[in-house]
């Protein structure tokens, strides 16, 4: 093993070890005030919080240099080779589905908590609606910019090196339930957001670079939808098991162990083999293939076509309208996730419905959930990847015209069930949908920026709506779904226009 790696291995599990040392040194305060219901504010941190602090950056630090690549050479005037995408599927494949899919529900566990923690920090902090609503603000400030910047390093450090990098970065944010103020939650939160939102992306454009074709599609959108799924019932599960004994700091502290399972697994998380080549190491690439049951085929001469990839969003003039076309699709489901979905049961207690029927009218619709993500594999494997994100797209965009005509008093929708059902429908499909076939219509050089730029779109339009919710300017519901509708459908229109179809399509053809 040459010295560069062994010296990158040292500095990656120094930094590690850094970064869970920094943590345990906040958890003497936290055990402290158990007799207090473990209410922390108002205490003044100590010297090991302080300490911890310091440790927890400079792991990051070691950490980050531990993941460069020992070597970085431009494939420019190497000669490449295509990776077959014919491979049969393995224990290897399936190790990598797993993984990735524990991954995805630990990424995912972290912000669907907030619901959770908000009451106990609203009793603990005394704080009102508005400002409690910074909280979520903040963590998806954060998952935007991870989103952005995660993708980036993917594209240029490796889908390992990113995804690595974002566990450690989701132990050390743990340490956001030890804060003894809500101005440290809210920066801690944000760091949080950012380092789950960067894992998303490029959980997706790794494993878009590993299966072979033909299980690519089922694959891709049935990890997400575990991810999804699992998630949510993991933080459910741990607010119900922990937190009345535990308070709402604990949910916090669980990136602790989490983070470190998914960082003591990552012997088992590979590099993709295209990446591998990408950089210049195609004896690695080649390691990583037979590990997968594949070898190389000798290449295929294409015409070198000129192509900027420093762009972010990818821009360049071949592609200029699928990004816009997944950009408008991600922004209108951030905007139905966070804002319409959200807004609507206070929309319906204000027509005279008792709070109780709201929520047993959305609980109900949101039932039909877990079967549209099955729905969604067999669409984008069996039929169409782009034909099946355009009619779940269209299916959301038919729903919030259903809220918009009920506005304009339609008597038929006077009953939101039917709305909401298309809604709910629409807007699972999309996301279930929209990051793998994001995945699958970039080209290995800008595919990790390209899913974290769709990914981190969809959180941007969720961060408009909660802006719009803390400045008390939400729109009527009606009008809300209307302009959204008009976002949905215009990407609908340029994705059956400018969309690949990628359905079968090795990648290295859509490349």
């Amino acid at each position: 093993m040459p010295l560069s790696d062994r010296r990158n291995i040292w500095a990656f599990w120094l930094g590690c070890l850094m970064v869970t040392v920094g943590v345990a040194l906040h958890l003497p305060m936290y055990w402290m005030a158990r007799d207090m219901g473990f209410h922390m504010a108002g205490m003044p941190m100590d010297a090991g919080m302080l300490w911890g602090m310091a440790l927890i950056v400079a792991g990051c630090g070691f950490t980050g240099f531990g993941l460069l690549p020992a070597t970085v050479v431009p494939d420019e005037g190497i000669e490449a080779a295509v990776i077959p995408d014919d491979a049969p599927l393995t224990r290897a494949h399936w190790t990598l589905c797993g993984l990735l899919a524990l991954a995805l529900i630990i990424d995912i566990m972290k912000p669907a908590s907030l619901g959770f923690v908000t009451p106990g920090m609203r009793a603990e902090y005394g704080l009102d609606k508005a400002q409690v609503a910074l909280l979520p603000m903040s963590a998806l400030a954060g998952t935007v910019v991870g989103s952005f910047v995660w993708g980036w390093l993917a594209d240029i450090y490796g889908r390992r090196a990113s995804i690595l990098l974002s566990s450690v970065m989701f132990v050390g944010t743990s340490i956001c339930g030890a804060m003894p103020s809500f101005g440290w939650n809210i920066f801690m939160c944000f760091l949080m957001g950012a380092a789950a939102g960067g894992l998303l992306p490029v959980a997706y454009a790794l494993l878009a670079e590993i299966m072979p074709t033909r299980h690519r599609g089922w694959s891709l959108v049935l990890v997400g939808g575990i991810g999804a799924v699992g998630g949510y019932f993991a933080a459910s599960a741990a607010s119900a098991w922990l937190q009345p004994d535990w308070g709402w700091r604990i949910l916090w502290f669980l990136n602790l162990p989490t983070g470190l399972a998914l960082i003591l697994l990552s012997p088992l998380l590979p590099e993709s083999a295209r990446f591998l080549q990408h950089i210049g190491r195609p004896a690695e690439a080649r390691a990583m293939l037979a590990r997968f049951g594949a070898v190389m085929r000798p290449p295929v001469k294409a015409e070198a076509v000129s192509e900027d990839h420093s762009l972010l969003p990818p821009v360049d003039r071949r592609r200029a309208g699928v990004t816009t076309a997944l950009t408008l699709a991600a922004l209108a489901w951030g905007l139905v996730n966070f804002g319409v979905l959200l807004w609507l049961p206070g929309a319906l207690v204000d027509e005279g419905r008792s709070v109780a029927a709201a929520s047993g009218l959305i609980a109900k619709s949101t039932l039909i959930a877990a079967p549209v993500i099955l729905l969604s594999v067999w669409l984008y494997s069996a039929w169409s990847t782009k034909g099946a994100l355009a009619l779940m797209l269209g299916v959301t965009a038919a729903g919030l015209a259903g809220f918009l005509l009920r506005g304009a008093g339609v008597a038929l929708l006077e009953d939101p069930v039917i709305a909401l059902s298309l809604l709910i429908v629409g807007s699972s499909g999309v996301i279930a949908i929209i990051l793998p076939y994001t995945a699958e219509s970039y080209p290995l050089r800008v595919r990790g920026r390209a899913t974290g730029w769709v990914a981190g779109c969809s959180k941007l339009g969720g961060l408009g709506a909660q802006a719009l919710t803390a400045a008390g300017a939400v729109p009527p519901l009606g009008l809300a779904a209307g302009l959204i509708a008009i976002a949905a459908l215009a990407g609908l229109v340029l994705i059956v226009l400018l969309g690949k179809e990628t359905r079968g399509r090795d990648l290295g053809e859509l490349d």
